[in-house]
Formats: C-alpha cells, structure tokens, sequence
C-alpha cells in the first residue's frame, strides 16, 4: 500500500477487459498505479474518488459513451485525457477534441506507443518545458502558466492543459501571428504525434471560452488565413 501512495494513478476506461489489462501490465511496469473501470459511470466514479493524473477513455463504451464521459469531466475538472477509439479518420478525432481530449489513439494500438503518449501528455502538464513568466498579463487576461490559472478579470477560465498550453504560446508574443506549427513546437513540443488541425479545434474550444467570459477589452484570437493565429487586444 505504501508504494502504491508514491506512484501517480492512471484511470484506464476500456470495456474490453483483455485490452484494459494489457494497458494496466505496462502501466505497471511504467511506474504507474492503474485504476479500470469498464463503463461510463464506473468512470466518474472512479475519477472523483482515486483523482487520476491521467484518464485513458474509451469513445464507445455500453451506456455511458466517451463522449458524454468527457463532456462531464471537463465540466469539474482539468485532468488530461487521452481519448480512444476504434473509429477511424480525422473527423472522428477531431470530435474527441472538441470534447475537450488532450490526446487521441486509434485501435488497434502498440501499448509501447500509448505509454509513450502518456508520457508526453503528462510532460506537458509537469511543466518540464523552458520556464515561463511567473505571470503573463494581456488587458484583463492573466495567465499563471506554473499554477494552470487563466482568468479575464475576475472570471476563471476552465482550460485543458493543451488549451492552456496554446494560450500561454499566443499570450506571451500577442499581436505576433504564429503558424500551427509554431504553436505546436511551442504548446507541445518535439515529441507531439498529430496533424496540425488538433490545434485549430483547441484554438476553437478556447476563442469560446474568451468570449464567454465576457469580460470587456479581453483579448481575442483572431485567425490569420493561411498563415495561423494572434492573440490582439481590441
């Protein structure tokens, strides 16, 4: 019981119990401490009593399917996702993100490429990239990149951490017009594995979420046609 307090909890929601055990072997051996719920509603169970670092879901689970799965964490929590999915092609993936998933996987996948996934997912969120300003403020947006706060006033905003990630790349340089990949390179880092639309869906979910704070002379994202995206004050 005592190793398990030091190592980090993995939630794992896969209705296949031979690929969620596989996925629980590597997480072991990987240092992790994986917890398997096999349907939706294990899953947010699960996720506000063991308070993963990382959840693993599955799009199609019986009842409760990935997508609402993720629609209500998101609703309470910043936990990164890893979506999955036996469901192929680039629209299917991006619906994932819309949803606000931070990574995607597609069946039949290599455990060695998930685990590696999970690593640069968590990377991520560990801040193991260059140090950024204590804070960063545009108007009334202030972003603490080392606490995961952004707030536009007095208005908290709910990011992902690759939401997060974006707007600490455009709000550090605003009124510069980065390309996706730039962003990407500066959000994500070398070891990101996907298309460059990924970041068009993030940039989308967190445009609404600046509009929706409604917070006058906020910031706003404007797209740059063929090129990428600025972060201007109005």
């Amino acid at each position: 019981m005592a190793a398990n307090a030091d190592r980090r909890t993995v939630l794992v929601v896969e209705d296949d119990h031979k690929i969620a055990d596989v996925v629980r072997i590597y997480l072991e051996r990987g240092g992790f401490r994986p917890v398997l719920a096999y349907d939706g509603h294990q899953a947010l169970q699960l996720m506000e009593r063991e308070q993963p670092v990382l959840i693993v879901l599955d799009l199609l689970l019986p009842g409760l399917d990935g997508r609402e799965v993720c629609r209500r964490i998101r609703l309470r929590a910043r936990t990164p996702i890893i979506m999955v999915t036996a469901l192929r092609g680039e629209d299917a993936t991006l619906r994932g993100l819309e949803l606000g998933a931070d990574d995607y996987l597609t069946k039949p996948f290599s455990p060695r490429e998930l685990m590696a996934r999970i690593r640069a997912v968590l990377r991520r969120v560990d801040g193991r990239q260059p140090a950024e300003p204590l804070t960063i403020q545009v108007g009334p947006l202030r972003v603490v990149p080392d606490r995961h706060e952004a707030t536009v006033g007095t208005a908290r905003l709910a990011l992902t951490p690759a939401e997060l990630a974006l707007l600490v790349a455009l709000a550090r340089d605003p009124g510069r017009t980065l390309s996706r990949q730039q962003l990407i390179d500066a959000a994500f880092g070398d070891d990101f594995d996907g298309f460059e639309r990924t970041v068009d869906v993030h940039i989308m979910n967190l445009r609404a979420k600046l509009v929706a704070a409604a917070v006058p002379e906020t910031p706003a994202i404007t797209t740059v046609y063929g090129i990428g995206y600025r972060l201007v004050a109005p």
